[in-house]
């Protein structure tokens, strides 16, 4: 059941926190951190690398992608090709960003996947690659039957829905980790650069919680033979 409210209102507001976040996210490995750096003599400037990628990659690129359906009055391919490239772009990112982390660790002699963050990282980098991969070939090249297609897509959108979910709610274990680190080594608890994070988390899930809440809104009026991508999040 869709929610009686155009979709476009809640993807004006995911695109204006998408915005926020990746601000505050610079903000604090820029100007509190230090900036960033694929090679230094400092190994934290490689891991700031880290969130900025992730955050911009899986989280805002990731739910550009899911909203695209939902908000852009545009025909049926369009959207596809849309949202393929924003997928596309979000698991690179992804990717990148994963190896940053094992490149900052083994640079600095610090042990690789020991954390709750770390283990849901990898499974959904690994569930977003299954996902991207099923439909590339399912919808894209060489493409299902449309039997196939009209199967998959309620599946589809549902296991795209949890890995997304799964991505945002790690993101802000991933930000707890770091303060908690942080914090364990001296920063102040009550201090800017703690509340920039604390507030950069808050951003995030928000950002989560309008993508959601644009796929199940009202999508605009199709043009032409809009497809069923778009149908499926009506009654």
């Amino acid at each position: 059941m869709a929610l009686k409210v155009p979709a476009v209102a809640f993807t004006f507001v995911v695109h204006t926190l998408g915005v926020t976040a990746l601000a505050l996210v610079l903000v604090w490995t820029i100007h509190f951190r230090g900036g960033l750096a694929w090679e230094a003599t400092n190994k934290n400037l490689i891991f700031n690398l880290h969130p900025v990628l992730m955050l911009l990659g899986i989280i805002i690129m990731g739910g550009e992608a899911i909203v695209s359906h939902k908000s852009l009055p545009f025909n049926k391919e369009t959207k596809k090709v849309i949202h393929l490239v924003l997928h596309t772009l979000a698991l690179a990112l992804g990717i990148i960003g994963i190896y940053l982390v094992f490149k900052n660790h083994n640079e600095s002699g610090i042990a690789n996947l020991y954390s709750l963050h770390s283990w849901i990282g990898i499974g959904v980098i690994v569930l977003y690659g299954i996902q991207w991969i099923y439909g590339f070939l399912t919808f894209f090249y060489p493409g299902g039957s449309p039997t196939l297609k009209s199967e998959s897509i309620p599946w589809h959108v549902v296991f795209g829905i949890i890995v997304y979910l799964l991505a945002v709610g790690n993101a802000s274990l991933g930000f707890l980790e770091k303060l908690t680190f942080l914090e364990n080594s001296g920063l102040d608890k009550f201090g800017a650069e703690a509340f920039l994070v604390n507030f950069t988390a808050i951003i995030t899930v928000l950002f989560g919680i309008f993508v959601i809440l644009s796929v199940i809104s009202e999508a605009p009026a199709p043009v032409e033979d809009d497809n069923i991508h778009s149908s499926i999040y009506k009654d």
